[in-house]
């Protein structure tokens, strides 16, 4: 088994990135192994552990088809429909409260 080159935060060499910094220059890993871990250490716990991966060999983003913005128009539309009274909220229901804000405190609403 090989093991990967191991780096200091901040010291890796050009021509690796993350996969947040991939996709911010528009590429994806695109199916290639980890190249090397990025390691950012921490007085009390284990180190911060980041994985790496070669720029050159990385490909560029899907594209958005049709339908996949329409499966995403629909996935987000499912999540701002209260399941207490059914109707649109205008944002995303909070998961922690699981209902509008308006069916959450609806003793707030009569004070206002």
């Amino acid at each position: 088994m090989t093991s990967l080159p191991v780096y200091r935060w901040r010291l890796a060499p050009p021509g690796y990135a993350t996969v947040r910094q991939l996709r911010a220059l528009g590429l994806r890993p695109g199916g290639q192994d980890v190249a090397a871990v990025l390691e950012r250490p921490r007085r009390r716990r284990g180190p911060l552990i980041a994985y790496l991966y070669l720029v050159d060999r990385a490909k560029p983003v899907r594209p958005m088809t049709p339908a996949r913005w329409a499966a995403l128009a629909k996935a987000n539309a499912a999540q701002q429909v209260c399941p207490s009274c059914h109707k649109d909220a205008g944002y995303r229901i909070p998961t922690s409260l699981g209902m509008c804000v308006t069916c959450a405190y609806p003793e707030e609403q009569c004070a206002a």
